[in-house]
């Protein structure tokens, strides 16, 4: 089984520079634009622009560029050819050499920045934002991952009279999202499935191990006292280790450890996660290549409904 990125979820992994990726429909409220990746050592400057079409010269309804040399990062934006009032803050925690993760969240109001899960800024609307068709990033740094989060069919549920759009979609054998992304959550993280555990469902969780973590684990289960059909337990202080089991009628059954590459829970580094369920397994992967699977011990269905995560991990991104 290959990786199908779901509907709604369009993941780039390890793109060539200069990054650019069509958002059909244009961005809505609720939508968002992930970017990850390492800041060259010797970095003078990279952007992340929202711009209305892919030529040079296109309207930007938003232009985030850190100056390294200048020690500040500028955002703005540019209609008819005429940039607009620049807003400055300070670069940190962007920093040259070092990893990074930028969520621009779209609100009614404008583009919310959070850079490393915090805090980094926030930007009026001052074009439409239905008229961005594309995100450009280029620059001094090395992308490792960049999406478009909650694209067709997932929005726009919180604006009025907007026209609902619904892709088509030709392959049957696509996964399954029903819900819309959730941006940074807390941890612990327990959430309901609609619908519950039922082939073709997809699961993607994004997120960034702290430094000083332990473990932590994602448990996919029956109701929140029910049987879990399938655990996933990252254990950093056990040589990083990533064991997978169930626990079936109040028991654990036999682990399994055994990994075709290395595992991507690794301190002070981000992770991609995606677990889709099929007729027989679990086929999960990690930035989009397989990571392990998991053949079913007991059938999944719609009594496999709760979402559980726990422990030492940040989390940046969680959709079903």
């Amino acid at each position: 089984m290959t990786f199908v990125p779901p509907p709604g979820y369009m993941p780039s992994y390890n793109p060539p520079l200069p990054y650019v990726a069509p958002v059909p429909g244009g961005l809505w409220p609720g939508m968002a634009i992930y970017v990850q990746g390492v800041v060259a050592p010797q970095a003078d400057r990279f952007r992340v622009n929202l711009a209305a079409g892919p030529e040079d010269g296109a309207d930007l309804a938003l232009h985030v560029n850190p100056r390294f040399g200048a020690g500040v990062a500028v955002l703005n934006s540019r209609r008819g050819g005429h940039w607009g009032d620049e807003q400055r803050r300070e670069l940190h925690p962007l920093c040259a050499g070092g990893a990074f993760e930028m969520v621009i969240s779209v609100t009614p109001e404008g583009y919310r920045i959070l850079v490393n899960g915090t805090f980094y800024e926030e930007f009026p609307h001052r074009l439409p934002p239905e008229r961005v068709t594309t995100v450009n990033v280029d620059g001094d740094l090395e992308l490792h991952s960049a999406s478009v989060l909650g694209g067709a069919g997932t929005f726009p549920q919180c604006v009025p009279d907007t026209p609902q759009i619904t892709p088509i979609y030709p392959n049957c054998n696509l996964p399954v999202m029903q819900q819309p992304p959730i941006l940074h959550p807390a941890v612990p993280f327990i959430a309901t499935m609609p619908g519950g555990l039922v082939p073709k469902k997809t699961i993607v969780i994004k997120g960034f191990v702290p430094h000083n973590a332990n473990n932590f684990y994602i448990n996919l289960r029956a109701g929140s006292l029910g049987d879990v059909v399938l655990h996933v337990s990252a254990r950093m202080n056990e040589g990083n280790a990533l064991v997978r089991n169930s626990f079936l009628g109040g028991s654990w059954g036999p682990e399994e450890r055994d990994l075709s590459c290395g595992t991507p829970f690794l301190r002070g580094r981000f992770f991609d996660l995606s677990i889709r369920c099929g007729n027989h397994r679990f086929k999960v992967f990690a930035e989009g290549q397989p990571l392990f699977d998991f053949h079913h011990r007991v059938p999944p269905g719609p009594h496999v409904d709760m979402l559980e995560i726990e422990g030492d991990v940040v989390l940046s991104y969680v959709q079903f």
